[in-house]
């Protein structure tokens, strides 16, 4: 991809793509059965989203997570944001 299209992303998201890119390189090799880990990526997910996370929604996703089997991915998360709007 080239610094153009990240760029146009950032401007619109107002998400620093090297952020997110770091925070994905890290992820590569995370225990996700580890409840610290998880609720590290959250937290770290959350502020580069600006979005934050009450105790509740994060203990609802590092169930889902670490209990449940559920795959995190930024879908994954976002979904849960969302849902914890309503």
């Amino acid at each position: 991809m080239n610094n153009n299209f990240f760029k146009n992303l950032e401007q619109k998201t107002g998400v620093n793509m090297n952020e997110v890119l770091e925070l994905a390189n890290s992820l590569q090799n995370a225990n996700f059965k580890d409840e610290a880990t998880v609720r590290s990526v959250i937290k770290r997910v959350s502020k580069i989203a600006n979005k934050p996370v009450n105790k509740e929604m994060e203990d609802k996703i590092v169930k889902s997570i670490v209990n449940d089997g559920k795959q995190l991915d930024f879908g994954t998360i976002s979904n849960m944001l969302n849902k914890g709007k309503k």
